[in-house]
């Protein structure tokens, strides 16, 4: 005796979207003036080593080296990236690059399709 044993059909499995895609890019946005305020800080010590520009605000300790707010600028603003990777959407790449193509096509003189 075989006995079967039928299982419905269960939802597909659905990869899922990415979560808090907003706050990732209203995140990254933030970030991009910190990593440009880190170096200007940079730029400032630089300076101020070289005798451009007046003394620099921090005197003692770790941040007073240019290279560490360099380094900071750089952190920051990979995290900014990183971020905005996260937060795109890869269905918008596709119709971004179709809207792209159609464009060309109409800029094109030798192209199928023709203005009237």
């Amino acid at each position: 005796m075989v006995v079967r044993i039928r299982f419905q059909q269960g939802p597909a499995v659905r990869r899922k979207g990415r979560k808090n895609r907003h706050l990732a890019l209203a995140s990254a946005a933030l970030l991009t003036p910190a990593a440009l305020t880190a170096l200007v800080l940079a730029l400032w010590r630089i300076g101020a080593d070289l005798g451009f520009a007046r003394a620099f605000a921090i005197r003692d300790g770790l941040l007073s080296h240019w290279q560490i707010w360099l380094a900071v600028s750089v952190i920051i603003q990979f995290a900014a990236i990183l971020l905005n990777r996260y937060g795109a959407s890869e269905a918008e790449a596709p119709a971004a690059e179709h809207a792209f193509q159609h464009t060309q096509s109409l800029n094109n003189p030798n192209s199928v399709f023709q203005r009237n």
